[in-house]
């Protein structure tokens, strides 16, 4: 039975003033130190109930800045466990080292009551704001626990069940908190046993991959004391310098191979861990079976087997720290703005990674350029690169577009069948442009090529692998169309394993130098100049490139003029949208908008192509525009 919250400040009081529980408390001595901690240390006042604290965004985002190479390691972890427990009305979430969460995976059409409990982005649960709570008490005791009911210190809690577990980097450093919520549960804590051995699996598995990114270039040491696991899920990781010195390990490590006089791990020469000399490494690099590769610790009688990976030769570091500078089609998407700058950095770090990315950006703000610019960076840039326009395809036709058909499958359907966009773009990458306009029933589909990365052909019953990177791009708001149950929210957190939004051209630092580069070796008179950087470019770069084309075209000076420019729209014509309050293809135009289209269509008489040139739209989605707006062509009146 749960427990009242006045029941609840009487009872953590008992315990916090008196140092032991009532009579009828079920509390263990974890929690009730907790809670004690709380009062004498972080001076919580039990008889308060708080609500969570939400960072704003730039706090979280210098939050997220500071652990970036984790949150893209960890992610993949992230989607694997909220697989498992999603249908059981779990959220997950990713906490730095100081409690506040940097990721999270939930049902995102519960996100006010999320937001409200604080089972959200930004949110801060370290036990001094939060008092006792999974994240904030795993942070205090190192250790995986479970928080529930009424063990939280602050009775607004109470409600909730929340099971974290600890991610510790390779010098014995908590560096995150993985953590398993659910809103409310009517079950004991016990029925929390297999949420804590599934989040303290994961977090292993966070901790071993970020081990082996770090330690990429070190002799790394995989320790099992059994064979047949040796290779597959070692339960000991170390990481040794070229001269045998351990440099690093993982949890697990460091507490079954500490020495017993708790001298650290760290530093301690090879010999001195294992009975073994250092000059017999070379024998345990996979050159026998595992069962064969038998070592005992040193100065007591247990047995493990090693796998050893030496690191790679100098030759092959020195190519890859060369490597590592900004591939140049990255660096040609930017002449200077920070805001950019910064986005290319984060992308240029993940050309080679497997996991999806999600673009977002005004119209024309250059989405495509930039996937592109991301597939030509990497070891993919060989292979093709497919852009598919969600908006622009009939929809009676997008399916069989994008995943092919066999000979007579439908009505229409080619003699001689069809291979779909996603296996043209097998091996390479597949950049899926206005995603949010893809119907609902492809969208089940396409969320399964990307979790079985295989494709099955309209008609066809034997599915095809395919080896794609997808790389999606949208200028609506995808999380508000998961709200309104018009896109999937786990084809939204698949898509969105790496999030980069690209800033509109009227707010780029470098819009002058941008203005040049396409210019090319054309100049442009002061007044031209000055009209062009006063202008809003609600059409950003796309506009932006169809009017220096109609102008050097229209120009037979040396430099373009203010009266070889075309009629631009004025500013106060047009709304600034920022990414999150863009509006969806299918939404109807405000009135602001609908005056604006109207306006651009009688200034190109009518030209619908033309228009949509202007504002980087297909002339389907212009036209679906036009229809919701209640925009007639006269000719059609």
């Amino acid at each position: 039975m749960q427990v009242t919250p006045r029941q609840h400040m009487d009872t953590v009081m008992q315990v916090a003033l008196h140092g032991h529980a009532t009579a009828s408390s079920r509390h263990e001595l974890l929690i009730r130190d907790s809670w004690q901690r709380c009062v004498h240390q972080h001076r919580l006042d039990p008889t308060r109930m708080q609500e969570a604290v939400i960072l704003p965004q730039a706090r979280l985002r210098e939050h997220k800045d500071q652990m970036e190479s984790l949150l893209q390691i960890a992610r993949h972890g992230l989607e694997s466990l909220y697989s498992k427990v999603c249908g059981l009305g779990y959220v997950v979430l990713l906490t730095d080292a100081r409690g506040v969460t940097v990721d999270f995976l939930g049902d995102l059409v519960a996100e006010p009551s999320l937001r409200k409990a604080g089972l959200y982005l930004g949110a801060d649960w370290s036990e001094q704001h939060a008092g006792t709570c999974g994240v904030g008490t795993c942070i205090n005791t190192g250790q995986a626990l479970t928080v529930h009911l009424d063990d939280h210190f602050d009775a607004t809690h109470i409600p909730l069940t929340c099971t974290s577990a600890p991610v510790y980097d390779s010098v014995g450093r908590l560096s995150a908190v993985l953590d398993i919520s659910q809103l409310s549960s009517s079950q004991p804590k016990e029925s929390q046993h297999l949420a804590l051995q599934l989040v303290t699996m994961h977090a292993h598995d966070i901790e071993n991959a970020a081990f082996l990114y770090r330690h990429r270039r070190d002799w790394v040491l995989r320790l099992s004391s059994a064979p047949q696991f040796l290779e597959v899920q070692p339960e000991y990781l170390l990481a040794l310098d070229s001269s045998g010195r351990v440099v690093g390990h993982n949890r697990r490590a460091q507490l079954a191979l500490q020495r017993s006089d708790g001298e650290p791990l760290l530093g301690q020469r090879f010999e001195e861990v294992f009975d073994l000399p250092f000059a017999r490494i070379g024998s345990y690099v996979m050159a026998q079976p595992s069962d064969q590769r038998a070592l005992m610790l040193a100065g007591v009688r247990r047995l493990l087997f090693l796998s050893a990976t030496p690191p790679p030769p100098a030759a092959v570091v020195a190519r890859a720290a060369v490597a590592s500078k900004l591939p140049a089609p990255l660096a040609a998407l930017s002449a200077g703005d920070p805001v950019l700058d910064r986005q290319i950095a984060r992308v240029a770090l993940l050309v080679n990674s497997p996991i999806s990315l999600l673009v977002t950006g005004e119209t024309g703000s250059g989405k495509e350029y930039f996937a592109k610019a991301v597939h030509a960076s990497g070891a993919r840039k060989s292979r093709p690169f497919v852009a598919v326009n969600c908006a622009a395809i009939p929809e009676a036709l997008i399916e069989s577009e994008l995943f092919g058909h066999l000979a007579g499958s439908f009505s229409g359907a080619s003699s001689r069948g069809k291979r779909g966009l996603i296996q043209e773009a097998d091996g390479g990458t597949l950049f899926l442009d206005e995603i949010g306009d893809m119907p609902l029933p492809l969208q089940a589909r396409l969320l399964r090529v990307l979790s079985e990365h295989e494709v099955l052909p309209v008609g066809a019953l034997k599915p095809v692998p395919v080896n794609i990177r997808v790389i999606a791009a949208t200028h609506a708001p995808l999380e508000a169309m998961v709200h309104a149950r018009r896109f999937r929210d786990d084809l939204y957190y698949r898509l969105n394993g790496a999030h980069f939004t690209l800033p509109p051209l009227r707010q780029r630092a470098d819009r002058g130098a941008t203005i040049d580069r396409l210019l090319g070796e054309r100049t442009l008179t002061a007044v031209a100049r000055e009209r062009l950087m006063a202008h809003a470019w609600p059409g950003n770069l796309r506009e932006l490139k169809n009017v220096l084309d109609y102008a050097a075209s229209m120009s037979d000076a040396a430099a373009i003029d203010l009266q070889d420019l075309p009629e631009l729209a004025q500013a106060a014509d047009w709304p600034a949208p920022t990414v999150n309050q863009a509006v969806p293809a299918h939404a109807a135009p405000t009135p602001a908008g609908a005056a604006a289209l109207l306006q651009a269509l009688r200034q190109a008489h009518w030209n619908v192509s033309e228009v949509a040139r202007q504002l980087g739209l297909s002339r389907m989605t212009l036209y679906r525009r036009m229809k919701r707006a209640g925009i007639v062509a006269p000719n059609r009146e």
